[in-house]
């Protein structure tokens, strides 16, 4: 974990730049958002969109059990469990038992469900190109650098949870 550091520390210019930042961050949330509402007005019917985060963990990091789907995803086992269920009942998952506890059961991707999330990926990839088609190479290349960039900081500072008050609050006036 990075240090943490008081806005004493930085500069008005340092601070001018983050406002910004959290601006366009905000936006970008905003808009992607709305992408995916239109996307799931395609997807198939009676999937959640949110269910399709599980499929995600589950073909990157492999079976699971609710539990850890539920801790990974920041969710409710009770929600997980509500959009397994849909997912096992659409044929994208299945359930099988936990090799170290028979009693346990994990979630793991079907042959159908890997086809879905390839063909869910292959069409954001369409649109992605097409959002960034007149960008020159070098731009598409620095701007996927940069993004792992900020990701990787990101993910190195994660406010703990006596920080998370003030920083919604903050976020609700963005």
């Amino acid at each position: 974990m990075a240090p943490a550091t008081t806005e004493a520390a930085r500069t008005a210019a340092e601070l001018d730049v983050a406002d910004e930042l959290g601006v366009q961050l905000v936006r970008f949330v905003r808009l992607i958002n709305k992408a995916k509402s239109q996307v799931a007005k395609q997807g198939p019917d009676g999937i959640e969109r949110a269910a399709y985060a599980i499929l995600f963990h589950l073909i990157h990091d492999g079976p699971q059990r609710t539990s850890k789907l539920a801790e990974a995803l920041h969710a409710e086992i009770s929600t997980i469990s509500r959009q397994s269920s849909s997912l096992v009942q659409h044929g994208l998952v299945e359930r099988q038992s936990d090799p170290e506890d028979g009693r346990a059961c994990l979630l793991a991707p079907t042959a159908e469900g890997l086809r879905v999330f390839e063909e869910n990926r292959r069409q954001r990839n369409r649109w992605l190109a097409d959002v960034l088609a007149d960008w020159p190479e070098e731009d598409r290349q620095t701007l996927n650098r940069l993004l792992d960039r900020l990701n990787s900081g990101i993910e190195t500072s994660i406010p703990q949870v006596a920080d998370q008050g003030s920083a919604q609050s903050k976020g609700a006036d963005a």
